[in-house]
Formats: structure tokens, C-alpha cells, sequence
């Protein structure tokens, strides 16, 4: 489907060249002369690169048409990752470069969306928040409370964000997956 380029929105992706390229960012720039343009940052789905790329306001762009089905992540060997198709139960491989950085947020059957163009997972989508727990950090402040300033923690997962000053080894927290925050500190 052919859309004009001031309809351009960020997490979208279009065709280009052929290819399914994904917005990462898009700006629009009406310079004192000449005609209104799109500029964006994309990144291939299928070779991982990422391109600017500008965009005349009156082009017409054309949008991917991709298909999203629920996959389930069970374990890695290597490089690669093997999910689990939730509707057919097919195994599917895919390599690290596929799942790009969502791939330091898989836990053992977490349910992710997976992007498909031609029958080939060009992207996944994982939940907004995960729960993780942190391995080291620096001992809690005498007196510290939840509104203290906050200090880096490194997770399970090797990831390294900002939590609490009252938070401990073996805390679990919550992590938003789209900036790497700290949302909030989780019972068991």
C-alpha cells in the first residue's frame, strides 16, 4: 500500500528498494527554499545495515505488508535462537542478527511477536516490560529510600540500569524493554 511521505511514522515499515526497511527515525525539514522533504533513519530487516534515506513530501511511499504470528523463545545454542510457533507448533531458528538487540530480553517461553515479509521472520516485537534480577550492584545506603538518587545495577541478563539506591543482590525488578528503565521492583 502507497502512502505520501509526510504520513511517515516512526516503527513503520516500508519498502525500499525492494527490501523491508524499518523507521527508526523521520524528520520533517521545510527549508526556506525549495519543496518540504522526509528525512529518515531506517534499518534493513534483512541485512541489519541501517541507511538515511530522504523523501520528497508529495512521493508516494510504499508500505511492507507484513505478517505476525506468536512465537514462544524455549533456549539458544550459540548464535542462534530456537522459538516455537504457538499456533502449528514448527521450530523455528533464528540467528542473533534477526532478533537484534530484543535478544538480551528473552527469558525460557517468554511469547513474542514475530514480524514476517516473504515467509522469513525479518523482525520481533518483545513485551514492554520484563522482569529480571539484579546480580550486582553496590550494597544499599544506610537510610536510603525509593526517592534516593539512583545507581547502576547489572541483571541476569548482563544489562546494566539504573535502580534505586535501597535496591539489593537478588532483588527482582521490572524493566521497560523500550529504554531500558527501571519501572519498578517486583515480589516473588
Amino acid at each position: 500500500m502507497a502512502i505520501p511521505a509526510t504520513q511517515i511514522r516512526n516503527g513503520m515499515v516500508l519498502l525500499v528498494d525492494g527490501r523491508p526497511h524499518r523507521v527508526v527515525s523521520k524528520e520533517h525539514i521545510t527549508p526556506g527554499k525549495g519543496n518540504a522533504v522526509v528525512q529518515t533513519v531506517l534499518t534493513d530487516l534483512q541485512g541489519g545495515g541501517t541507511v538515511n534515506r530522504r523523501f520528497r513530501s508529495a512521493e508516494a511511499v510504499e508500505t511492507a505488508s507484513l505478517e505476525t504470528h506468536e512465537l514462544q523463545y524455549l533456549y539458544r545454542s550459540g548464535d542462534d535462537y530456537t522459538l516455537m510457533n504457538t499456533e502449528t507448533y514448527e521450530m523455528i531458528g533464528l540467528p542473533e542478527g534477526t532478533l537484534g538487540d530484543s535478544a538480551k530480553y528473552l527469558q525460557e517461553n517468554m511469547i513474542i511477536v514475530a514480524q514476517y515479509w516473504n515467509g522469513k521472520v525479518v523482525a520481533i516485537e518483545v513485551p514492554m516490560t520484563v522482569d529480571f534480577r539484579i546480580t550486582a550492584c553496590a550494597p544499599p545506603m544506610k537510610g536510603a529510600t525509593a526517592s534516593g538518587g539512583p545507581k547502576p545495577a547489572t541483571l541476569e541478563n548482563g544489562l546494566v540500569v539504573k535502580v534505586p539506591q535501597h535496591l539489593n543482590v537478588g532483588d527482582k525488578v521490572r524493566i521497560d524493554t523500550r529504554d531500558d528503565s527501571f519501572v519498578e521492583r517486583v515480589t516473588d
